[in-house]
């Protein structure tokens, strides 16, 4: 015993008698007293934690054959190495909640439904004051309240906490419930909080609670004057460090006075609607950061704030607020009647292919409601486009929520591919199947609800697709490009991540080591991209585009057309898979325009979408002929 490697954790401890076992080992000299008491805290009868199997009580042990049993939470008579056991379990007080778990669960079920706010109290007690409202709910969830009745529970024990001003109850589940110090009344609680905030974002989280509970100050609104002077001072020193925490706090002050009419600003006083003026340049990201309903009560400040200018800047920033502020600047907008102002501004976004995620997400779910007039083949093009982009950029991935709300919302490509017209629709499946960031399976299930939608897609999934797609024709130089960034994957990219992951791997516990984790994600996409070239590398078939037949349309030939609306003169030259360059008036034949010429013949009418404008137009093709490098 005495060559054992015990690290086990020593802690202060009620004193009590030792374990029987462990005295007449001391007095046979078998062990020393040092050893006996870290043995103690692993005897039977004692409580102890385990990281993943929570909270236990040692039934028994077998010191000859150094083993210990344990009855968990979630597993009785569990046989543990005694030696395991010392160093990877923690001591517990029988007088801890979780040891009460253990031992007395009914009584914290009874405590649970006449005393809420006692039990989560007796629980922040045992976890040394303070702990997230997930670990809180990860504790008594499913035990203590069944699962299904948590979310009405907890409900009514923030009411009840907050009514008891005993807890500090966050805004947010990510923050920390604490227990609060001192016998004071609630209103002196909430303004002890605010007192005692030594940030911006302290003292929003302080004054939010005295907006929650305003009506403690109703009959005496005066302690609340050195609050809203501390509030403009703080304001005023933060604008410009921390605009956004500033900005919230504004808020919430406006709230307060507005709630209070004994309270009135200064006339020094710092607005926010000067506030939003003066740092116009740098507010969607500091918005953004806001909760929806501090979100929305600052775009309401914004036609007091740019008067006649109040639409263009609210949708200046409308693809930067995140998911909610696209939300709620949208619902402003339709209640102030300026919605036709936002659909330009995303018809305009659409054209320019730069609409970003949140507003893509908010214009898919409204298609049938506040952006039902802007829904269009444009917005399939940009969701894919986006996603391309997303997938193939160094960093982390913005698209996530995106991808999945073309996978889980049933409907949407259904109603993508039926605003678009045949060719269009084709276009659009072809995109999608050849698109990387969706795996074989994911492919194949959203193409399947494009050909419900529009049968005539089928052809795409067939043997004869299948076959042109094989015969993949580019240019050598366009070729050339694809084979050096292959080469630079093969030879520079994928080794030096390697070795990334193997640094990352040396910095220790993987679970928490955020290097490996970012270097094995790179892998991923370096290895998935590798892929994709590998097949477009052997599909591709090099050409110079010399000797294609003028007779109509080809792959190789360059056609002048006339535009029907006003007689404007273009002239394209349709090349290989991935030589498109607008500049130049080079189109890919893969690309929508590309696969609307193929076949045409002079005289011909054709139709394609001019991306400036977002518009169909119709062309005249005056003369075809052989492409000449």
């Amino acid at each position: 015993m005495p060559g054992w490697a015990l690290r086990f954790p020593v802690r202060i401890r009620n004193v009590a008698p030792m374990h029987p076992d462990l005295e007449k080992l001391i007095e046979a000299g078998k062990i020393n007293d040092a050893l006996a008491e870290r043995l103690d805290q692993v005897a039977p009868g004692q409580f102890i934690l385990h990281n993943s199997w929570g909270a236990g009580k040692v039934v028994s042990w077998d010191l000859p054959a150094k083993k210990v049993t344990i009855d968990f939470e979630s597993r009785d008579g569990q046989v543990m190495d005694l030696q395991f056991a010392l160093q990877k379990l923690s001591p517990l007080e029988a007088d801890d909640f979780r040891a009460k778990k253990v031992e007395e669960i009914e009584h914290l079920r009874e405590l649970a439904t006449s005393d809420p706010v006692g039990l989560v109290v007796f629980m922040l007690e045992s976890h040394g004051g303070s702990m997230t409202v997930d670990a809180m709910e990860k504790q008594v969830s499913g035990a203590i309240v069944p699962e299904e009745k948590f979310k009405k529970w907890w409900e009514g024990a923030k009411r009840a906490l907050r009514e008891s001003k005993r807890v500090i109850v966050p805004a947010r589940r990510t923050e920390s419930l604490n227990l609060r110090e001192g016998d004071l009344t609630p209103a002196e609680a909430l303004l002890a909080d605010f007192a005692d905030a030594r940030d911006l974002k302290a003292m929003c989280k302080a004054l939010e609670a005295i907006s929650s509970d305003i009506s403690l100050f109703k009959k005496d609104a005066e302690p609340l004057k050195p609050v809203i002077d501390q509030v403009d001072e703080a304001a005023k020193k933060g604008t410009r460090l921390q605009l956004g925490p500033a900005i919230e706090l504004l808020s919430i002050r406006d709230e307060v006075i507005g709630a209070l009419k004994e309270l009135e600003l200064a006339a020094d006083a710092l607005r926010l609607s000067n506030v939003l003026l003066a740092e116009e340049g740098r507010l969607g990201d500091e918005i953004g950061g806001l909760s929806t309903a501090r979100q929305r009560a600052v775009f309401e400040v914004f036609p007091e704030a740019f008067e006649d200018r109040w639409v263009a800047m609210i949708t200046g920033i409308f693809d930067q607020v995140g998911t909610r502020g696209v939300a709620e600047i949208a619902k402003l907008i339709h209640e102030k009647e300026k919605i036709a102002d936002l659909e330009e501004y995303i018809r305009a976004a659409l054209a320019r292919r730069d609409l970003g995620p949140d507003a893509l997400i908010w214009v898919a779910r409204e298609r049938k409601g506040m952006a039902a007039n802007v829904f269009g083949p444009e917005v399939g093009a940009a969701i894919l486009n986006l996603l391309e982009t997303d997938h193939l950029a160094d960093g982390p991935r913005t698209t996530t929520r995106l991808q999945s709300l073309l996978s889980d919302d049933k409907k949407l490509l259904a109603d993508i591919v039926n605003t678009m017209g045949a060719t269009e629709a084709r276009n659009f499946g072809r995109r999608l199947m050849e698109c990387p960031v969706f795996s074989d399976l994911d492919r194949k299930s959203l193409m399947a609800r494009i050909i419900k939608a529009r049968p005539e897609t089928g052809e795409l999934v067939s043997g004869d697709t299948k076959k042109k797609v094989e015969n993949l024709v580019v240019s050598w130089e366009s070729l050339e490009r694809k084979q050096a960034e292959l080469d630079d994957l093969i030879r520079n990219r994928i080794p030096q991540n390697t070795k990334d992951i193997a640094i990352a791997r040396s910095y220790g516990d993987l679970r928490e080591n955020f290097e490996y984790k970012s270097a094995k994600d790179m892998q991923k996409v370096l290895m998935r991209r590798k892929g994709e070239l590998e097949r477009e590398v052997d599909l591709a078939r090099g050409s110079d585009f010399k000797g294609a037949d003028p007779s109509a349309v080809n792959i190789g030939t360059v056609v002048s057309m006339t535009r029907a609306s006003d007689g404007a003169k273009v002239t394209y030259s349709v090349l290989g898979a991935w030589d498109s360059d607008p500049e130049k008036n080079l189109v890919s034949y893969l690309s929508e325009t590309g696969a609307a010429l193929l076949g045409a013949k002079p005289g011909d009418s054709v139709e394609f979408r001019n991306h400036d404008t977002d518009l169909m137009e119709s062309w005249t093709v005056d003369e075809i002929k052989a492409y000449n490098p």
